[in-house]
């Protein structure tokens, strides 16, 4: 049951974080319906390119509080116990937005392309943030 519950939050945080995807401003590559690790990584490195770099900053946000609101609206609505909970959710505290996308960057360089391009952003981007800032 407990590890139903954390991969009910982890699929309803994907959902809105999706979702919240498909209602802002189509990124580069976004028309692709698998907002792919590899095409997000491309945007989030383009330094220079202001518009990049918001598209990046917003997907990055986006996917992080959708998952961050579905461990909350689980963990009101479901009996999961205190360990459970904490395990899957996030310790963003005094974090920036920056400094995710920086970690993300950094891992999806030890990443093939090809693995890239099949992994989706959240994912990837999850998979990321869960290990620099996971609440264990």
């Amino acid at each position: 049951m407990k590890k139903y519950a954390l991969s009910l939050a982890a699929s309803l945080a994907l959902g809105a974080a999706v979702s919240a995807h498909a209602q802002s401003a189509p990124a580069p590559g976004a028309s692709d319906p698998s907002f792919s690790a590899w095409s997000l990584a491309q945007q989030c490195g383009q330094k220079g390119d202001n518009a990049a770099q918001g598209q990046c900053v917003g997907a990055v946000r986006g996917i992080v509080r959708g998952y961050q609101y579905g461990v909350l609206f689980l963990s009101q609505r479901a009996s999961l116990a205190d360990t459970d909970t904490k395990r899957g959710s996030l310790c963003l505290t005094n974090t920036s937005v920056s400094s995710i996308v920086d970690d993300f960057i950094a891992d999806a360089k030890q990443v093939s392309e090809a693995d890239l391009r099949r992994t989706p952003a959240e994912v990837a981007v999850l998979g990321s943030v869960h290990a620099h800032h996971a609440c264990s």
